[in-house]
């Protein structure tokens, strides 16, 4: 990495990077993130007791139209033709400091072109526990996002990068 901003001109203002010179590539990017709850508010998730209906389902679906529609929300990102979007969620049954359980979810962008899907990634991760939080809020307003950070992107002429495990 070289350091330098790629979204400021030489004058310092905002701009879109032009990605024309770039090779079109396979690209693959990973994130996750964290929703603390109540662990009854969990059980409800599970048991499909939650009035808005199928919660997971409903996230899943959100983080998927989400990562279509980033460059609508991220202001210098790029419009990504994406080959596809993996959602999943699995269950964080122990507890914190705080007694609170949660909902992992990990979302997988692909494309070929010629920039990452990055930022489709890390958009569906926090759409789809934003989601969640709407659906459940009226049983649980102390739900809190956490750790909403990229895994690991593939591709490109940076190759690959994988976040460190935590010592």
């Amino acid at each position: 990495m070289t350091g330098k901003l790629t979204h400021f001109s030489d004058s310092g203002r905002a701009r879109m990077v032009d990605v024309s010179e770039k090779t079109s590539t396979q690209r693959v990017a990973i994130a996750s993130g964290v929703l603390r709850m109540q662990i009854s508010t969990l059980e409800r998730i599970r048991t499909h007791q939650v009035a808005k209906g199928d919660v997971l389902a409903v996230a899943d679906v959100g983080a998927v139209m989400a990562a279509k529609h980033t460059p609508d929300i991220i202001p210098m990102c790029h419009s990504i033709a994406l080959s596809g979007v993996e959602v999943e969620f699995s269950e964080i049954l122990e507890p914190d400091d705080q007694g609170c359980v949660g909902i992992k979810v990990v979302t997988t962008a692909t494309c070929v072109g010629q920039t990452g899907v990055e930022m489709e990634a890390l958009t569906a991760a926090n759409v789809a526990l934003l989601t969640i939080y709407d659906m459940c809020k009226a049983i649980d307003r102390g739900m809190r996002i956490e750790n909403v950070q990229l895994e690991e992107k593939r591709g490109g002429k940076s190759g690959v990068w994988k976040r460190e495990a935590a010592k």
